[in-house]
């Protein structure tokens, strides 16, 4: 009798366990009839930590080329694709990968005074990391264009919010 009780407590508990873990999910709302790659709402669990990560901005793409030219910084692909390694390199370091991020911040300028950002080229660089076959789980997302950032030629910042599973 005993045992039979001790039994049925193990099989509820594991029960709990599972509804519990099965709660814990991130759920990402895709935008309706749409394929572009952003969630249009990300829920993360109340039990999840959740990780701000500080902005991060470009590596030189050549360091050897006048400092802060467009040569120095690259263009905003380039850019994208140097910010967006630099988060992965950095998540990976905490144990979190990109499927993680659950809402993402993007900060772009103009290639040229006055212009309009090169939103296409974020593009291109952004879904080489996101909306991928490999990658499919996407942030929520915003892009703003700014008057500059903290160096001259650069086009590209990215801050992420990411939810530890």
């Amino acid at each position: 009798m005993k045992l039979r009780n001790t039994h049925r407590m193990l099989v509820a508990t594991a029960l709990m366990a599972t509804a519990t873990l099965a709660q814990a999910e991130v759920k990402r709302y895709s935008i309706p009839n749409s394929t572009f790659p952003i969630a249009r709402a990300v829920e993360v669990p109340a039990k999840q930590d959740i990780v701000f990560h500080s902005g991060i901005v470009p590596d030189p793409a050549k360091p050897d080329a006048t400092k802060n030219s467009p040569e120095y910084w690259g263009d905003t692909k380039a850019q994208t694709v140097s910010v967006l390694s630099k988060i992965k390199a950095s998540l990976e370091s905490m144990g979190l990968g990109m499927g993680d991020v659950v809402k993402m911040t993007v900060f772009l300028v103009a290639p040229t005074p006055g212009g309009a950002m090169d939103f296409a080229g974020f593009m291109d660089g952004y879904t080489q990391f996101y909306g991928t076959k490999e990658q499919p789980k996407l942030p929520a997302r915003s892009a703003v264009q700014v008057a500059g950032l903290a160096s001259a030629g650069m086009l590209v910042e990215i801050e992420v919010i990411v939810a530890r599973p």
